[in-house]
This record gives C-alpha cells, sequence and structure tokens, in this order.
C-alpha cells in the first residue's frame, strides 16, 4: 500500500480537508455532515454510540475512528450542533489510541483492515466501493420503515404483554445461532420484535443457514433483515430475549387430583364459574350477529352480581347481558383460564370499539364471534385435559385437531 499523508487518511475516515468556499456549503462540510449522519443512523439503530474493539464489525469500528476524529475539531462541533440531540460530539473521544498518531498500517490494524502492497494506482484495485464488510453491516443496521398493516400485529403484541405479565409467557436470554422461526417473538434494542414472514433458507458463502426476514416491532415500524443478522443483533444485545411459548400451566384441579397441575397461583381460587354472556347492544352489528357474539369470563363469584350494571360498563358494551351458559370448576386458576379462551378464539375476538361514559375509546377484550356450542365444547376439553391438542376453524366454526396456536 502506498504511503498515504495526513489529509488522505483524515479523507479516509470521511473527514476531508478541502478549502472552504463562500457561500453554501464546502464539499468539506459536507462530508463531515455525510459522515456524523452515518453515525447517527446507527446510534438509532443500536441506541448506543459505535465502539472499538477487535470483536465488533468493521463498519462499527470505522464509525467509532470518525467519531472520535469529529469531536476534535472545533468547526465540527459548531457544524454539527443542531443534528447532534444525542449530544454525541460532547462525549470525550474513546479511541484507545489517538488516530492522528496511528501510521497507515496501525489505523488499518485498528480498524481491521490488513496491509495491501498492491499498487493504489492499478486499475484492478476498486474505488469508490463500498467493502463488503461495510455492506453487510450496513444490512444488519436494516432501517425500519412504518408497517402499513400494523393493526393486523397490534392484537398480538397486546396479548405478549399480558402473557409476560401473567407468567404465561417468559423472557429467556438469546443464546448464540439459536433458532429463528416465523411467530417467534423476541426482544432486541429495547423493543418487542415478531417474526412474521421468514424467506427460503440459503446458505451464506460460509455455508451457513440464513434467510430474509419481515420483523415487525412494538413500535408500529418494521424491517428486512437477514435472520443471521438478527441473532447476531440479540446475541450482541446484553438484553437481548427470545420470549417463550406459551404455557398453559395449571389451569384446575378436580376431586380425583391435579388435571394441569398442582401448584397454588396468587390467581388461583377455590370454586370459580366460567360463563358466557350474550349482549343486548344495539349497535348494528352486534345486532345481525347476536347469537355468534359471546363474552367469555372467569369469576369467583356470583356472575349476576358482576353483570348487574352492564349497561354503564364498557367491558359489556354498556348494554344489558344475558347469562347463556356457566359451568362450575373446582381450584380454577383465573388469568390462565382466560387466556386459554383468548389463545384458542384469538383470531375470531370482536373488533369492536366504543366510548366509555367519559368518551374514551374502548376495545373489549373478552367477546368473540363463535358458536355457544363450540365454547361448550372448549370447556369439556379442558375439563378431560385434552385442549391443547384442539385449535378452533373459522372457517368451518369448529374444533380442529392440531397443537394450540401461541
Amino acid at each position: 500500500m502506498a504511503d498515504l499523508d495526513d489529509d488522505e487518511l483524515l479523507e479516509a475516515l470521511g473527514v476531508e480537508l478541502a478549502p472552504i468556499k463562500a457561500g453554501g456549503r464546502t464539499p468539506r462540510e459536507e462530508r463531515i455532515i455525510a459522515g456524523f449522519e452515518d453515525i447517527l443512523r446507527f446510534y438509532d439503530a443500536h441506541k448506543r454510540v459505535p465502539q472499538h474493539g477487535e470483536g465488533r464489525d468493521i463498519f462499527e469500528r470505522l464509525y467509532a475512528v470518525r467519531l472520535d476524529q469529529l469531536r476534535k475539531l472545533p468547526e465540527a462541533r459548531a457544524l454539527l450542533a443542531e443534528m447532534d440531540k444525542p449530544r454525541l460530539l460532547a462525549e470525550a473521544p474513546s479511541t484507545p489510541s489517538n488516530p492522528d498518531e496511528l501510521d497507515e498500517d496501525a489505523l488499518l490494524a485498528e480498524l481491521g483492515v490488513a496491509s495491501d502492497p498492491a499498487d493504489p494506482s492499478d486499475i484492478t484495485v476498486l474505488r469508490h466501493v463500498r467493502p463488503l464488510a461495510e455492506r453487510q453491516a450496513a444490512e444488519e443496521i436494516a432501517e425500519r420503515t412504518p408497517c402499513e398493516d400494523f393493526e393486523t400485529f397490534q392484537p398480538l403484541f397486546e396479548r405478549l404483554e399480558r402473557e409476560l405479565k401473567d407468567g404465561v409467557r417468559k423472557a429467556i436470554p438469546f443464546k448464540g445461532e439459536a433458532s429463528v422461526e416465523q411467530g417467534n417473538f423476541f426482544i432486541v434494542g429495547g423493543q418487542f420484535a415478531f417474526v412474521a414472514e421468514k424467506g427460503e433458507e440459503f446458505e451464506t458463502s460460509s455455508r451457513q443457514p440464513d434467510a430474509r426476514l419481515r420483523l415487525i416491532y412494538g413500535n408500529g415500524t418494521e424491517s428486512n433483515l437477514l435472520m443471521r443478522s438478527l441473532q447476531k443483533a440479540l446475541t450482541q444485545d446484553g438484553n437481548g430475549r427470545r420470549l417463550s411459548e406459551p404455557d398453559a400451566g395449571p389451569l384446575f384441579t378436580t376431586q380425583h387430583g391435579p388435571q394441569f397441575g398442582d401448584t397454588a397461583e396468587p390467581d388461583d381460587i377455590e370454586t370459580g364459574t366460567i360463563y358466557v354472556l350474550r349482549s343486548h347492544s344495539k349497535h348494528p352489528f352486534v345486532s345481525e350477529h347476536r347469537t355468534l357474539i359471546h363474552k367469555i369470563g372467569v369469576t369467583g363469584g356470583k356472575v349476576a352480581t358482576r353483570i348487574a350494571d352492564a349497561e354503564n360498563q364498557a367491558t359489556y358494551l354498556l348494554a344489558p347481558v344475558e347469562i347463556v351458559a356457566e359451568y362450575k370448576l373446582h381450584n380454577l386458576n383465573r388469568t390462565k383460564m382466560e387466556n386459554i379462551f383468548h389463545r384458542l378464539f384469538g383470531a375470531v375476538q370482536l373488533d369492536l370499539a366504543i366510548e366509555d361514559r367519559f368518551g374514551k375509546p374502548v376495545k373489549p377484550r373478552e367477546w368473540f364471534v363463535v358458536p355457544l356450542q363450540v365454547i361448550d365444547e372448549a370447556v369439556q376439553r379442558i375439563r378431560d385435559g385434552s385442549i391443547t391438542q384442539f385449535v378452533y376453524d373459522p372457517g368451518s366454526a369448529r374444533l380442529v385437531s392440531g397443537a394450540m396456536d401461541a
């Protein structure tokens, strides 16, 4: 590699020493801004400044050196002040060595690039082309875009939060090259992430399996990144987590012994009632499908007392209700029983928002468009322990054999 003077070295780092021109931005200023925008994108994606170190990819290490250089330039602080919302330039340089004091080989070693004796004038050496390592790093950052159909996924994230709170799911530290499948949930970069789609797997140049993912985030954005990029992000994120599949857990026990477990939990009630209600609401959709729309709930008290003020409660659609079925069970776990019904009939949950007495929109959770006889069969299968082997098929309006979906 030919010797680089100071100007060429800084230019390679994204800081060009061009003379200032009158009027508009100078080429130097434009290059400083462009270089800092790359650093900001990295910060937004990873919620941290780029770091030095052999264990980090070349793209991040290049940004770390560039950031250190920018922090030393007074003109950069003034030029980038409005852009620097996270105050990245206010921190002290983090590089272990002063780039100004490194020769070309030492600097390239710091960036993880071996010295190349090739003549820079050789026409076989490509110029102004992003290196493979840089392109791969950019792929891992994967710019997020707004999710246009987020309303389809939002109920999944809402249910996920409930299941974590109720202990039905657990957050498990992500281990290295662990699998990533469609339908999996993760926590990465402090955000819930759902694998909505997984493309056909292929082999990388290192003969490792990979696939294109459609990843939906809990904040309403999405990205199309590679499976191995997600695995790497989860591994490097100290708080990266895989969310376990829901566990039915102990539902209830009978006089003949436990059916789903015998561990007492805070929501266990000695004698409980699963109740099914039908609404007398005059809402057009409810009126048209009244015999198919049911609320499924669980209580340890009297159902009649619970629904006495139904017409004033949004959870009952602000209308009187009638009890169409009750099932008495012993040692019932209220929370986990309700989660069973939500998982079983989640695909036909009533999508209806009404205003409460304060004018605030409320979306009742426990109403489902499902025939009463199917609910009755579901309760019987809960009693005999076979419910986890069945799913609800909305097309045929019946329970069919198959493992219960998460």
